[in-house]
């Protein structure tokens, strides 16, 4: 299994490497090695290696969202708290709706079928949008109005609820005994305790490092080792109390930013360092699962699907904005960087094929879900890579230097907001 690692980083960095050459996101090349090698094609990896893909495929969720963690101060949460939060729900919950509405149509699948892609597709991807509105925070573009952090943050609470959500709709397709409105009402309650448990995680561990000074190296790992072991507390719990762990990690790298600021910058770069493996394992585990004859045959219609599932995000977005004080090419940015699919789509897209598998159900659903799932990372990554980049220089205007500044601008040209 290690020689199978190896080769996949070294294959992945080639294809990272050629197809930024040709400025589409490298995340497509490691997909397409994943693809090569996996048992639908070659049949090269390891299946020891396949075995362990969704904890891996975790990992690299996890290490991402410490990013957002660590480059989302108070100040900015208390500007753009509410609206990112609408974001964070509105435009994945229609867009979710609408793919359960038009699935039976385009597709064939059933409607809780057409539920269980919907909640794969809803999520946006943080893979994409954050490390491009890092990019643009660094940059100030966009400072005046906060708006790269307003959809970072939302892109990251998306994603969490989108997979609660799913988790809840997937467990009744394979007959778990779950009350999805139970599940869905316990959200807010599972994304507060998330916070308050990451929180008081977050206290501790800048004592702790205060104490003990440890190397930041090793700073990183404890951070990462605790949200690995909160994300388990969450599966532990789930009969219990909702819990979401993935947010208690993002509230981690707050808590330690609002503390300890020169800390925080100092583990983020180091998380930037760790998401290039975390990044290659995560795209090259998925596609090493995708069907190529099911992919092949779910193209046309899977793409509708996809077209109709972001157009109404698209949707959703613009009600989210509406009375903002964004302009409208600003609100245009915004939709545009909602919508790339990929990390939570590669971490679950699986999910429902292998919970059918081992239900001893029919896979051909969950097999169509995967093939769409990845269809959806080929069609919106690179696009929606190129264009959050082409219309962020474009549209978002460089700020003043620091936060306060930020927010004194925005009063003098709007005094009413």
């Amino acid at each position: 299994m290690a020689a199978g690692i190896a080769e996949i980083i070294i294959l992945c960095l080639i294809a990272d490497w050629a197809f930024r050459r040709i400025r589409i996101p490298g995340l497509i090349g490691m997909l397409l090695v994943g693809v090569i090698l996996g048992p639908y094609v070659l049949g090269y990896l390891d299946p020891d290696l396949l075995a362990i893909g969704p904890d891996l495929r975790l990992i690299a969720l996890i290490v991402i969202l410490l990013r957002v963690g660590f480059e989302l101060s108070r100040s900015t949460l208390h500007r753009i708290g509410a609206r990112a939060l609408l974001l964070a729900f509105i435009p994945a919950t229609i867009e979710g709706a609408a793919i359960t509405l038009a699935g039976p149509w385009l597709l064939g699948l059933s409607w809780l079928e057409s539920a269980v892609l919907g909640s794969v597709l809803a999520a946006v991807s943080p893979a994409v949008v954050v490390p491009s509105m890092i990019r643009f925070i660094k940059e100030r573009r966009g400072a005046t109005k906060a708006i790269p952090s307003m959809v970072m943050a939302a892109a990251s609470v998306d994603d969490v609820y989108v997979i609660v959500a799913h988790t809840a709709i997937l467990g009744a397709y394979v007959g778990r005994q779950v009350n999805v409105v139970m599940q869905i009402a316990g959200i807010p309650i599972s994304l507060m305790l998330g916070i308050a448990v990451g929180m008081a995680a977050g206290i501790v561990l800048y004592r702790l490092f205060d104490r003990f000074n440890p190397r930041a190296t090793k700073r990183v790992l404890i951070v990462i080792a605790l949200s690995i072991l909160l994300v388990r507390l969450q599966h532990v719990m789930a009969d219990i109390l909702p819990f979401a762990g993935l947010v208690s990690a993002m509230a981690i790298g707050f808590i330690i930013l609002e503390k300890r600021e020169h800390m925080a910058h100092e583990l983020s770069a180091k998380l930037a360092k760790t998401w290039v493996f975390a990044e290659i394992i995560l795209f090259s585990m998925v596609g090493a699962q995708v069907n190529i004859g099911i992919a092949w045959r779910a193209g046309a219609m899977g793409a509708a699907i996809i077209g109709l599932g972001l157009l109404a995000r698209g949707i959703g977005v613009g009600l989210c904005l509406l009375g903002s004080r964004l302009n409208l090419k600003e609100r245009l940015f915004v939709a545009v960087a909602c919508s790339p699919k990929a990390t939570v789509q590669a971490a679950i897209g699986s999910a429902p094929l292998l919970a059918m598998r081992s239900a001893g159900m029919d896979t051909g659903p969950g097999e169509l879900i995967l093939a769409i799932a990845v269809l959806s990372i080929i069609l919106t990554a690179p696009t929606g890579a190129w264009a959050i980049n082409a219309l962020g220089r474009r549209i978002l205007e460089i700020g003043p230097e620091s936060e306060h500044q930020a927010y004194d601008a925005a009063v003098e040209s709007n005094p009413e907001a």
